[in-house]
């Protein structure tokens, strides 16, 4: 097992990915820019190294300066996390050049299912059902025609893409130029690669992702599905497992065509496959691959009871996964949504700020993967998710009840956030009904505005801040405790002639 892993990255995942070390008996090591130089993740790990400043360019992307770090450190191996150089095969590639072991697949593995082209084309090698398409050639002219054979409306994607950017719909052939201009331009700031492809549009589909593990010694397994239709601006923001539209039949072959396409590349480590089902026919399709941790893969973990972070460490220092298929199943029904400072209410625009206080909810079957707590900053130099909350029920109906609770005792001051809107979310019809697909939010969210009698931030704050202060005052001289002053009347340090763990 490795001594000190390197964490290149930031955030939740970060710290998740420390707890995880920390409870195999492993060191960490950090790495933050300027605008995390207080992050959760520098505090909890065992070491913490400044390497630059906050664009990411310059920091969480400059992978020669993790690895300078890792080096002079003595890491025996690095976890990318998910975003930033994860699914990077020239960054793998150097971290194992360095003598490091390489937490996630092959860089083989990596480019070939990180090109969307060549991830179709070894998908429909293996036999695994794929969106029809047209990748042969850039020519506007060649792609026209195509996309006249394969029948409007089509999407346009980018080779290199992910998370929405170079995808453009087009319902017309007189929409195909100007579509074609404007993806190649996202896709080239977005990836450095202009390259684009044609994909059929599916209207409604569903996105059901499986989570799949290999290890070095050849086997590869499954561990089951995970619903994740409530998007917007094509990012996922409620995911849930089990799916409530797949049946055993339906689950048992998407399932066969995951590990088919595990096999078809020999991967190894965590990864997972995408699919867009069509709830009319119930017809499945390969979308892509994330050859990473996945950001919902906690729900996945609460009702498989693996975990995911651990089993990782441990493939990649060479061992087996430690059961086969038919030793791990589905139990109860987790749903995790993901807590970001934005404004739904305003096309979803990041909010920045100091987090002023931040109270997480408690409770049986209740989860917190946090990145930021109170006095945090959340900037605009990275991605606005700054929590996933989790919940685990004993069937699908509890796990709502269950979330709806814990969405409204989150507490998160200072900043917009997302936490009524996911509850509008959590609570409507056709979500309950199990119906959701894709295009929920734009067809029943477009115009929702927060609940008219929801306090402002501001005065929310201001209650906190009396309530401490109002604390801090109450009883006679505050005690020192641990170097700090303590105002609580109820605190056993408080009074000395005060009720005390032996005395009546």
């Amino acid at each position: 097992m490795f001594n000190k892993i390197l964490i290149a990255n930031r955030g939740e995942v970060a710290v998740r990915i420390i707890r995880a070390c920390q409870e195999l008996g492993i060191r960490t090591v950090a790495v933050y820019s300027d605008a995390d130089a207080d992050a959760l993740h520098t505090m909890l790990a065992d070491e913490s190294v400044r390497i630059g400043p906050p664009p990411p360019s310059q920091s969480y992307l400059c992978g020669d300066c993790i690895l300078e770090v890792a080096r002079r450190l003595g890491c025996d191996a690095l976890h990318p996390g998910y975003g930033f150089l994860s699914e990077n095969a020239g960054f793998a590639e150097s971290v194992l050049g360095a003598g490091l072991a390489w937490i996630g697949p092959s860089p083989a593995a990596m480019r070939t299912m990180g090109s969307k082209t060549s991830a179709r084309a070894t998908m429909q090698a293996a036999g695994v059902p794929i969106v029809p398409g047209y990748q042969e050639s850039q020519d506007d002219a060649d792609l026209l025609v195509a996309a006249g054979r394969i029948g409007f409306p089509v999407l346009v994607k980018a080779t290199a893409g992910g998370g929405g950017k170079g995808m453009r719909i087009v319902d017309a052939p007189a929409e195909l130029p100007a579509a074609l201009q404007s993806a190649r331009r996202e896709a080239r700031n977005a990836f450095g690669d202009a390259r684009i492809y044609l994909e059929k549009l599916i209207r409604s589909p569903r996105h059901i992702e499986f989570q799949v593990f290999g290890d070095a010694h050849g086997n590869a397994i499954h561990l089951f599905e995970r619903e994740c239709s409530i998007q917007r601006r094509h990012q996922k923001i409620v995911e849930e497992t089990p799916s409530p539209l797949l049946d055993a039949d339906l689950r048992r072959r998407m399932g066969e065509a995951a590990l088919a396409a595990v096999r078809a590349v020999g991967y190894v480590n965590a990864g997972t496959l995408e699919f867009l089902v069509d709830p009319a026919d119930r017809s499945f399709y390969f979308l892509e691959m994330n050859t990473r941790l996945q950001v919902e893969h906690p729900i996945t973990e609460q009702v498989t009871g693996v975990d995911l972070v651990k089993l990782q460490i441990q493939v990649a220092a060479g061992q087996p996964i430690p059961f086969t298929q038919a030793q791990v199943g589905q139990r109860r029904h987790a749903i995790e949504c993901r807590i970001y400072a934005e404004d739904p209410a305003n096309g979803f625009m990041p909010s920045v700020g100091k987090v002023l206080r931040a109270v997480e909810p408690v409770g049986p079957g209740v989860r917190v993967d946090a990145g930021v707590t109170t006095g945090d900053e959340v900037t605009v130099h990275y991605d606005p998710m700054i929590a996933k909350l989790i919940v685990l029920g004993e069937d699908r109906a509890d796990a709502m009840r269950k979330m709806d609770w814990a969405l409204s005792h989150y507490v998160l001051l200072g900043l917009v956030t997302n936490i009524s809107f996911l509850r509008a979310v959590i609570n409507h019809e056709v979500f309950r009904r199990g119906e959701a697909a894709t295009d929920f939010v734009d067809r029943f969210f477009a115009d929702w505005l927060p609940p008219a009698n929801e306090p402002p931030d501001l005065v929310l704050a201001a209650a906190a801040l009396s309530e401490l202060l109002e604390g801090a005052a109450v009883g006679a001289t505050p005690v020192a405790v641990g170097g700090k002053a303590q105002g609580d009347p109820y605190s056993p340090w408080q009074h000395l002639g005060g009720y005390r763990v032996g005395q009546d």
